[in-house]
């Protein structure tokens, strides 16, 4: 898909076509693209709401989904991509770029996800009517937006110690490790300070939605065509939570429903909100895990010590602790390890899938108590010592980073759609539809 150009720049070959067209009143009339909506410093084109249709369209149709009313559809693509288009001019003002290498390598990870080959990416792309420089588009722009949102959403939350372990000696802190769940959404808006007249029409079209769901009607369907919010393209999916990431009361009545189970529709300071529970899972973290308490010296190649000095130096310093050397003063005098050396080179205990694989492999090759022979990774050249292993019950780390992790994702996805709601209403938008 175009990005979107300033508006400047439109209005230079609307005008060049029409005195072309004014000195050749014979000459073919061509259709024009041209803008459907204004937004701050830039607009939306009709060939972009066009294509994002198209592609909405072809999402939903592989889903087994009937499409909701055209008007409708309009309306929710026009809206996406005004949200989107704000936020874009806001990394473009931030200096945000995606660079072509960084794209690219994004496009192949998207086609491996997908068990595809990057050329079997594109075919798939061309079968449904889709360019894959469109694609390539698309994901640039939504890769800008994250960015954005980190900078601006994720910075904004801040989780204490306090926190952490307030929820932890909470009924669903204590059950953290229990369900997790896949929902939907269909979100009715209600504006702060909303009138008693605009309260009263929200609460009908909820209801009205609630009632439609209750004799059968597609929650997908319904979501695309009446929901607002940001997931309602794509069915209302939020993808997998646990009950502590939902803000209170979705936390208790999810877990309460069954699978295909939807919720009554519930007041919040944003809107109605309507779930639907679309699959469950059990989960338990894996709480013990193995440590090797290791110590090593790195020399470093350099632009005055080449690659064979520096292994005749850790050759060197291999047979002096061989011969009985302290190896931590050896490690103060040589290692260039800056986080290790003043410690004599311990690494204290560490897990050995934070290490890279060359010095993992020889770590678990070499017994405890001994020392290896010198051997090279991408950073340069060792020789280590493991002093010891053993099984590590991390239970209570991996408890209170999965809380973090929780309490940072529910304030996230409350201080988004706030700011997503923000921006919004900050914006100037004019739509010419």
């Amino acid at each position: 898909m175009k990005s979107t150009k300033k508006l400047t720049k439109h209005l230079r070959p609307l005008l060049l076509s029409t005195l072309l067209l004014g000195g050749a009143v014979h000459a073919e009339v061509r259709p024009l693209d041209r803008v459907v909506a204004i937004v701050d410093n830039d607009v939306i084109m009709q060939s972009q709401l066009d294509q994002r249709l198209h592609e909405v369209e072809q999402t939903i149709s592989k889903r087994g989904a009937q499409l909701p009313p055209r008007e409708q559809l309009n309306a929710q693509v026009m809206e996406r991509l005004i949200l989107e288009n704000i936020q874009l001019q806001m990394g473009e003002r931030a200096g945000i770029r995606i660079g072509d290498e960084e794209l690219s390598q994004a496009m192949s990870t998207i086609a491996q996800r997908n068990g595809l080959t990057l050329e079997q990416f594109k075919a798939a792309l061309a079968r449904d009517g889709l360019s894959f420089d469109d694609a390539r588009e698309q994901v640039r722009r939504e890769m800008i937006i994250s960015r954005v949102r980190q900078r601006v959403v994720a910075d904004r939350i801040q989780i204490s110690d306090h926190e952490v372990q307030n929820f932890l000696a909470s009924d669903l802190g204590k059950l953290q490790l229990s369900e997790e769940f896949r929902l939907a959404n269909i979100t009715i808006p209600l504006p702060d300070g909303a009138s008693p007249e605009k309260i009263q029409a929200a609460e009908r079209d909820v209801l009205e939605i609630y009632r439609q769901l209750r004799a059968g009607t597609d929650f997908a369907q319904l979501a695309i065509a009446r929901s607002a919010g940001e997931t309602a393209l794509e069915g209302g999916e939020i993808g997998w939570r646990k009950a502590a990431q939902l803000p209170p009361p979705f936390d208790g009545l999810v877990s309460r429903l069954s699978v295909g189970g939807v919720t009554e529709p519930v007041r919040t300071p944003g809107g109605y909100i309507i779930i639907k529970l679309l699959e469950k899972r059990g989960g338990s973290a894996h709480q013990v895990r193995d440590e090797v308490h290791v110590r090593h010296i790195l020399i470093k190649p350099s632009e005055i010590r080449s690659e064979a000095e520096v292994r005749a130096l850790v050759e060197r310093i291999y047979e002096r602790i061989q011969n009985g050397e302290d190896f931590a003063e050896l490690a103060k005098s040589f290692s260039e390890d800056p986080g290790s050396a003043l410690n004599g080179g311990d690494l204290n205990w560490i897990d050995p899938n934070a290490l890279v694989p060359e010095f993992r492999e020889m770590m678990a090759n070499t017994p405890a108590g001994q020392l290896s022979r010198p051997f090279k990774t991408p950073f340069g050249w060792h020789v280590l010592e493991v002093l010891g292993r053993r099984a590590t019950d991390s239970s209570t780390q991996i408890r209170e980073q999965q809380a973090l992790n929780m309490l940072r994702n529910r304030k996230y996805d409350e201080e988004l759609q706030s700011w997503l709601r923000q921006i919004r209403d900050e914006a100037y938008v004019e739509t010419k539809l």
